[in-house]
């Protein structure tokens, strides 16, 4: 999960730079699968490269800071995707923050590329399989990736149909939501930061309050313009989003599943209060209602406190890298929790004009049964960009070049080598709360916007208006949420909940949930 959120006004900077990793399914009820499985791939066994025509294949993926040695990583890719599937690969990681409205002109323009990254959070995947952006994969799956058909659990390939149909690979990693605060180990030490303490989002203000007046070059609370409440759904009484977009969803605990407007929740305005409250106080970035990124101050050490929602095992690494090398201290607060759009995050689908979409799939096949191929995209040359430990760890090389820090983006985190630090206990530990995380009630729904598309789009305008200086607490709830929601209603939310409802009340009947 996890997840940079760049295309919602709510949801904060999830994965902020930031690595899903390792993470896989395990026990009962379709929570079973292979993934550590490193097979040869079929395109070996049934055909040799030298019997395949050579193709180029590009490969458009989001990434949140440059990495100069890109190309000399591109380069040492071909020589294993030549060698094996006679296909090279083009590389073309673009800005995060600038990533959806790409593809998205991509695909409008009906523009020639072969594979693309895929989200239910960012470049809709969903949405643009319904559109026919996507090569649906399900003949070819079990003919040109069976090592890959059979790495991840039945309740993976349940959640990537989009109406009976599969359009995407999963990177496989945690499939699970956890939310909760990384906070910089350094300053919980030297304030007395009690971890026990905190059980609601307000119990750490204290504490914020003591790196403001004590720390003048750090942020004590740091967020991006999109702010945190969707980061913060479990937090606030179990709701669950089911449109990002128009950001309506449920109550998990309410048995009728009705579909609310959450911008008009009780919970959304508690958010907007204690924002608010907080950004007065200096406690966040004065810029959050317009930056998009924060990743260059977070490498700096910089930030204090965020708040995160794939609170995984093994996650402090992760952001031990990304900040600078500072020790980061995670607090839970809410358990963990598995829905549709937690499984589906992070993915990698073919496009419908693909002129070769055997071969990307067999390529997406190599990536996610080939440990040196994702160790390369992931963590770049050995001996240049890491250095090896043992067998199954690496350390990085401190300004090698190239630390995308995102194996999440990339392919099977269960595969690639962990980082120093990690151990198999994290894989494990991973595996657990997969397999025991509490499962949405509505798990396997996807909304289809396609019957409310133009009052989406017009809520979506309303949103980019109001939302970042709501979502950051730079104007109070006072200010604006009465106008806010009166906006959003004009703009037809009240049509898109009927809409919705509409859909998840049959998808229960259909499926006797």
């Amino acid at each position: 999960m996890f997840k940079k959120k760049k295309g919602i006004q709510l949801g904060a900077t999830v994965l902020m730079g930031t690595s899903l990793i390792l993470s896989a399914c395990g026990g009962d009820n379709g929570k079973s699968g292979n993934p550590g499985h490193t097979a040869t791939p079929a395109a070996d066994s049934k055909a040799t490269s030298s019997a395949l025509k050579p193709v180029k294949l590009t490969w458009y993926y989001p990434q949140w800071s440059v990495q100069p040695d890109t190309k000399a990583v591109e380069d040492a890719i071909n020589k294993i995707t030549t060698a094996k599937i006679n296909a090279e690969i083009k590389l073309m990681p673009t800005d995060g923050g600038s990533y959806e409205q790409k593809l998205n002109t991509m695909v409008a323009a009906n523009e020639n590329f072969d594979i693309a990254w895929t989200s239910f959070w960012m470049f809709n995947y969903a949405q643009n399989a319904r559109r026919g952006a996507f090569a649906q994969i399900d003949d070819l799956l079990p003919k040109v990736a069976p090592e890959l058909k059979k790495s991840m659990p039945d309740l993976v390939w349940e959640a990537l149909k989009v109406d009976g149909k599969t359009y995407s690979i999963l990177n496989y990693q945690t499939i699970t939501n956890k939310e909760g605060f990384l906070i910089q180990k350094r300053f919980a030490d030297k304030y007395g930061l009690d971890a026990s303490k905190i059980k609601k989002i307000k119990d750490i203000e204290p504490f914020l309050e003591k790196i403001k007046a004590n720390e003048p070059d750090i942020i004590p609370f740091a967020m991006t313009r999109l702010g945190n409440f969707q980061n913060m759904e479990t937090t606030y009484n179990n709701l669950e989003y089911i449109s990002n977009e128009a950001i309506v969803g449920i109550y998990r605990d309410d048995a009728k599943t009705k579909v609310i407007d959450i911008i008009q929740s009780p919970e959304y305005k508690e958010y907007l209060d204690l924002m608010n409250s907080w950004y007065k106080k200096g406690l966040i970035n004065k810029d959050a209602p317009t930056v998009k990124a924060l990743d260059d101050r977070k490498k700096a050490g910089q930030l204090a406190v965020t708040f995160h929602n794939v609170l995984k095992p093994g996650r402090e690494i992760e952001e031990k890298n990304a900040s600078g090398g500072q020790d980061i201290v995670i607090i839970p607060t809410s358990d963990p929790f598995v829905g549709t759009n937690t499984i589906i995050q992070s993915m990698q689908a073919i496009s419908k004009t693909s002129a070769n979409p055997e071969r990307a799939l067999m390529f997406l096949n190599l990536l996610n049964t080939n440990k040196e191929l994702l160790n390369l995209v992931s963590y770049g040359i050995e001996g240049k960009h890491y250095t090896r430990l043992s067998a199954n760890t690496i350390k990085l090389t401190d300004n090698s070049g190239y630390n995308p820090n995102q194996t999440w983006v990339f392919g099977n985190g269960f595969l690639a080598d962990m980082q120093q630090g990690q151990n198999q206990e994290v894989r494990d530990l991973t595996l657990k709360e997969n397999s025991e995380a509490k499962s949405s009630p509505i798990l396997g729904f996807t909304f289809d916007p396609g019957p409310v598309q133009s009052e989406i789009a017009n809520i979506q305008a309303v949103n980019d208006e109001y939302g970042p200086a709501l979502n950051t607490g730079a104007i109070s709830s006072d200010q604006k949420l009465a106008q806010y929601i009166e906006q959003r209603k004009k703009a037809g939310i009240d049509k898109v909940v009927a809409e919705v409802q509409k859909q998840l009340d049959a998808w229960k009947q259909k499926t006797n949930k």
